[in-house]
């Protein structure tokens, strides 16, 4: 059976969780992580202690290298654009640290004995076309017969030693802006549903699909000191980590998030994947506020909503911010800035975030 003899396949049902918001919850990662040794070597620069997007390590020639590797499960049903979508979403890790991705493993894990392997073709090709879209070589991977379809990269780049951009480098006093639109995984869920129209599936899957690679490359001209990708914890919770690593709380303007087509309505209508509630649950604790209006009670479900491949967060100073947003505007993301640093008060825990409207 190849595809196209087998229209009616719809790669979403054949996982309990799509995207990003199938991540083991950051809490739970958390626990498992803390039972764990992590091993201090000279050579390792950056390594999983703030929760950074991917790892530094000493290369040669004067440059380090950015390790990485992200899969996810299908969040839409064509296998050409689940590969497209699930390579993007991994390389972005490597732009989110100051890098450039040179090289990339397959991953790809399969039901051979549920979908015809011309499916797994069509999803390696989605994930060659959007390597090749950012000049990074595939040279090999690994497959696994599995009940469940997944499929990523292990991505490996290259960054200057004083242009990486890391969790504990953001600064009291600084802008996030924030690249790309909120939405995807309460998109995805919709999707899985079928109730997600067609203008608002193939917003999502432009937003997806967009290389974070230029977005990085024009924050360097607004003095960027601090980056990560928004995915599947949710803007709240990479927020928090950028927070912790670099001793600092923060003020959300949950009035300023862009979102995608039709998020809000699915999202007032309930319409969130598991990933996202789990993501909400998990920041509650860090959040201060008064009563929110039921506008601001759905900005937050956004504001944790689970994303793949999703914009990123950059901090830049209270005098770029205006700039940066406009230069990413002018690349044809719908930016914004989205909250201010500040110095974490004594009696304030690790990562807290004050909210207003």
């Amino acid at each position: 059976m190849t595809v196209d003899e087998s229209t009616s396949i719809r790669l979403t049902q054949f996982a309990r969780g799509g995207g990003c918001a199938a991540k083991l919850r950051q809490r739970d990662l958390s626990r498992v992580l803390d039972l764990v040794a992590c091993e201090t070597r000279p050579d390792v620069i950056i390594d999983r202690d703030h929760a950074d997007d991917a790892a530094v390590v000493e290369g040669t020639g004067g440059r380090q290298l950015v390790l990485t590797a992200d899969v996810i499960a299908p969040l839409v049903d064509d296998p050409e654009l689940f590969g497209e979508i699930a390579a993007t979403n991994a390389m972005s890790d490597v732009w989110a640290m100051g890098g450039e991705p040179r090289f990339a493993l397959n991953l790809a894990f399969f039901p051979d004995e549920q979908l015809p392997l011309d499916v797994l073709a069509a999803v390696l090709r989605g994930g060659a076309r959007a390597c090749a879209r950012a000049g990074v070589a595939i040279v090999g991977g690994h497959t696994v017969r599995d009940p469940e379809l997944k499929y990523g990269l292990s991505v490996t780049g290259e960054v200057e030693p004083d242009r990486v951009l890391a969790n504990r480098t953001a600064r009291a006093g600084q802008a996030c802006v924030l690249t790309k639109a909120l939405g995807t995984g309460v998109i995805s869920q919709a999707v899985k549903k079928g109730i997600a129209t067609a203008e608002e599936a193939a917003a999502a899957a432009r937003s997806m699909t967009t290389l974070n690679r230029d977005a990085v490359r024009a924050a360097r001209k607004f003095d960027v000191t601090a980056c990560t990708d928004v995915t599947g914890f949710g803007l709240l919770g990479h927020l928090r980590n950028i927070l912790r690593g670099s001793d600092l709380a923060a003020t959300v303007d949950l009035a300023a998030l862009p979102t995608l087509p039709g998020a809000a309505r699915h999202a007032r209508d309930g319409v969130l994947p598991g990933g996202s509630r789990n993501n909400r649950e998990f920041v509650t604790p860090l959040l201060r506020h008064g009563e929110l209006s039921a506008d601001a009670d759905l900005a937050l479900s956004l504001a944790t909503d689970a994303q793949t491949s999703g914009g990123l967060l950059l901090c830049v100073p209270e005098a770029s911010a205006a700039g940066c947003v406009a230069a990413m505007r002018d690349l044809g993301l719908p930016a914004a800035r989205v909250a201010t640093l500040r110095p974490r008060a004594a009696d304030e825990p690790p990562g807290t975030m004050q909210l207003v409207w």
